[in-house]
């Protein structure tokens, strides 16, 4: 029951919240501007091309607020999946009575 509630809050969390995430640039864009390489960034990049979430908004969503609330549900969700999947991986291969 506490990972329900808690993962309740978290998604609540991250979908109410990441649309007024602020739009100045991350750590690694801030260093790439500061120290000028930004520019030699390729265009249409893995970021743009590959990433399901590029610049932490949902693809084909008008309003952008509501595009970033999108994103931060779907990647709170997706990490939690990806949490839960690598604990029963590794819960498998532990014995009967040990915790991980």
């Amino acid at each position: 029951m506490f990972v329900v509630v808690a993962l309740a809050v978290a998604v609540g969390l991250a979908t109410a919240l990441s649309p007024f995430a602020s739009s100045s640039p991350d750590g690694l864009n801030r260093v790439a501007q500061d120290e000028g390489f930004a520019e030699a960034e390729a265009p249409g990049g893995f970021q743009q091309d590959g990433s399901p979430i590029a610049d932490y908004a949902f693809p084909g969503v008008g309003n952008e607020r509501v595009a970033t609330g999108l994103a931060g549900f779907a990647g709170t969700l997706g990490l939690f999946a990806l949490g839960l999947g690598l604990a029963r991986v590794l819960r498998r291969g532990t014995p009967p009575g040990q915790t991980v």
